[in-house]
C-alpha cells in the first residue's frame, strides 16, 4: 500500500485485494540463535520489509546469551536473510531494515539484562517510533516459558494501555497432553490476556490451507455434496521422507502424534469439516472450529483403530539409509513414534458414520501433505462390470505440500469404440495459475500478529480439545505394545494397512 492509496477517498479501506501494512511496532525474539529464527523468523521478517509491509521504522531485538554487539546480530541476520530469504536481496530494503536492529545479552534469569532490554525497547519507541507496539516472540522450549514471562510482568514489558499493545508468540509443542496444556495456557494468561496470545501453528499460515475455506465457501460447487450422504471416508496424511537425526533432543519422548496429529492434522480436519462461518472474522471462524472438534473423538477399539511405528534402514530415493536407532534419533529401547495413525469420527449430523484417517510419519515414501476427500461410488453404475472395472472412485483431494494445489479424480470414458470407464485427474497448482508465488507461512503469521489479526491462531478451547481428542489413545499406546517397525522408504507397518482394511478402505499412495 502507498500514501496514494491511504488518501485516496475513492479507495474503500475494506477492499481485501489492497495489501495491508503493520502500524508501527518492533519484534523481540527469544531464541535468535535456533534453527527456527535463522531459517524461518528473520528471512520472513526481510521479506515482509521487501514486500513494503512493514513501518519504515520497525525495530528488531534479539536475546541470547551470546557476548555480542548490536552490529554482531545485525551480520547473523543479515546471512540468514542471504541465506534462505524467499525475494530477491536489495541493499535499500536491508540499509532500512538493520537501523533498527538491536541485540541484548542475558540469560533467562539475568534481572539485569531483562533491565536492559526494558531500555532498549523504550528507547526504540523514540528513535524509531514504534509506539510502545512490541511483540514478544518466544522460539524456545515450552520449559523456558515461565520465566521469561515472569521477567516481562517484572519488567513492565507485558504492560499495554489503549495506545499501545504488547503480544507474545508461542511456538508448538502447547502442552504435551491435556493437563499440561491446561497448565501452560494458565501460566501465559497470568501475565498476558488471550486475545494477546499468539499461538503459531505454521501450517495454517499455508495459503492451500487457506483455500480449503475458500474452495468450500466461496463455491456452489462442492458444500451441497460435502457430507455423510456423499463423502465415504477422509484421509489427512503429512508424509516426510526425513527422519529424526537433528531433531532427537525434540523428538524423544514427543513422538509423530503429538508433534504432527495434535496441531496440524486436527486443525486440517477443523477446516474441512466445520460449517459455514456466519463472517470471516476471528470469532465466527474460531466458534465454528470449536463446534465441531467438540463433536470429535477418537474411534474404538483402539488396538484396531490406530496404528504406530518405528522406522528401519532401507532405502529412499536410491540412498540407503539408517533406520532410527542407528542414526542416534532415539535413545535405545524408546518407545517414542516416528509413523502415527488413527481413526476419528464426528458427531454430528454433516458427518456421523464417516472414518476421518490421519497420519503421520517419518521416512515415508515421500515428502507430501494432503486432505483426500474421498465419495461413495455411485448408487447405479448403468454398465456392465467389465466397463468400469479400473474405475476408482470420486476423490477431491487437496495437496497443501509440495505443488501445492487441488486434483479432482472422476470417471470418463477412455477413447475407442467400446465402453471403457477409467479414473482421470484434473489438476489446478498455485505455480501456474498465479503469477505470484504464494508468501511462507510465517510471512502471512508474522504479519498477522503485528496488524492484530488472530483468525489463524488457535485459542486456548482449540488446543485443549485437540488433546481430549488424542489423549485417549496416547493412553492406550503407553499401556499396550510397542512400536511396529516398518521399512525407510514405505508408507509405515502393516498394522496401518490393516487398521484401514478392516473398514474395507485402502491408504492413498500419493
Amino acid at each position: 500500500m502507498n500514501m496514494a492509496h491511504q488518501a485516496n477517498p475513492l479507495v474503500d479501506p475494506r477492499d481485501k485485494r489492497l495489501p495491508r501494512i503493520a502500524g508501527p511496532c518492533g519484534v523481540v525474539i527469544f531464541g535468535v540463535t535456533g534453527d527456527l529464527s535463522r531459517k524461518k523468523l528473520m528471512p520472513a521478517i526481510y521479506d515482509l520489509a521487501n514486500r513494503g509491509l512493514l513501518p519504515p521504522g520497525f525495530a528488531l531485538v534479539g536475546f541470547a546469551r551470546r557476548e555480542w554487539a548490536d552490529e554482531d546480530f545485525t551480520e547473523l541476520v543479515h546471512e540468514a536473510v542471504r541465506e534462505h530469504a524467499r525475494t530477491p536481496f536489495r541493499e535499500d530494503v536491508w540499509a532500512q531494515l538493520s537501523e533498527g536492529i538491536r541485540f541484548v545479552p542475558g540469560s533467562f534469569e539475568d534481572d539485569a539484562a531483562f533491565d536492559e532490554l526494558a531500555g532498549c525497547v523504550a528507547q526504540l519507541d523514540q528513535e524509531r517510533g514504534t509506539g510502545g507496539n512490541h511483540a514478544f516472540y518466544l522460539a524456545i522450549p515450552p520449559a523456558m516459558f515461565p520465566v521469561v514471562l515472569k521477567q516481562l510482568a517484572r519488567t513492565g514489558l507485558a504492560e499495554q494501555t489503549d495506545e499501545q499493545w504488547r503480544r507474545v508468540v508461542i511456538e508448538k509443542p502447547f502442552g504435551h497432553d491435556l493437563r499440561s496444556a491446561q497448565e501452560l495456557n494458565e501460566i501465559v494468561n497470568d501475565v498476558f490476556p488471550e486475545e494477546s496470545v499468539y499461538r503459531i501453528d505454521h501450517y495454517l499460515g499455508k495459503e492451500t490451507v487457506q483455500n480449503i475455506l475458500a474452495l468450500r465457501f466461496a463455491n456452489q460447487l462442492y458444500e451441497p455434496i460435502w457430507n455423510s450422504h456423499y463423502v465415504d471416508h477422509v484421509q489427512i496424511t503429512m508424509a516426510e521422507d526425513i527422519g529424526v537425526a537433528g531433531r532427537a533432543g525434540y523428538y524423544d519422548g514427543i513422538g509423530a502424534a503429538r508433534d504432527v496429529i495434535q496441531n496440524h492434522l486436527i486443525q486440517l480436519l477443523a477446516l474441512t469439516t466445520m460449517e459455514e462461518p456466519l463472517s470471516f472474522s476471528p470469532e465466527s471462524l474460531r466458534g465454528e472450529k470449536i463446534k465441531v472438534l467438540s463433536a470429535t473423538g477418537p474411534v474404538e477399539p483402539f488396538e484396531d483403530t490406530t496404528a504406530r511405528g518405528q522406522y528401519l534402514g532401507g532405502w529412499q530415493g536410491g540412498t540407503k539409509v539408517p533406520g532410527v536407532f542407528e542414526e542416534g534419533g532415539l535413545r535405545p529401547g524408546s518407545m517414542t513414534e516416528t509413523f502415527a495413525a488413527i481413526t476419528l469420527g464426528v458427531d454430528n449430523r454433516r458427518w456421523a458414520g464417516v472414518p476421518f484417517f490421519l497420519r503421520t510419519g517419518k521416512r515415508l515414501g515421500r515428502r507430501v501433505t494432503e486432505v483426500a476427500v474421498i465419495f461413495k461410488r455411485a448408487p447405479h453404475l448403468p454398465f456392465e462390470a467389465t466397463m468400469t472395472e479400473e474405475l476408482g472412485q470420486n476423490a477431491l483431494v487437496i495437496r497443501i505440500q509440495p505443488d501445492e494445489g487441488v486434483t479432482i479424480r472422476f470417471g470418463s470414458k477412455v477413447p475407442g469404440t467400446t465402453m471403457e470407464v477409467r479414473g482421470v485427474t484434473m489438476d489446478f497448482r498455485y505455480g501456474t495459475a498465479f503469477t505470484e508465488s504464494s508468501p511462507e507461512a510465517y510471512e502471512r503469521l508474522l504479519l498477522d500478529v503485528l496488524r492484530g489479526e488472530p483468525s489463524l491462531f488457535p485459542v486456548n478451547a482449540e488446543v485443549e480439545l485437540s488433546w481430549k481428542i488424542l489423549d485417549p489413545v496416547l493412553e492406550h499406546w503407553a499401556k499396550h505394545g510397542k512400536p511396529e517397525p516398518y521399512s525407510a522408504g514405505t508408507w509405515g507397518p502393516p498394522s496401518a494397512d490393516r487398521m484401514i482394511a478392516l473398514t474395507g478402505r485402502t491408504w492413498r499412495r500419493p
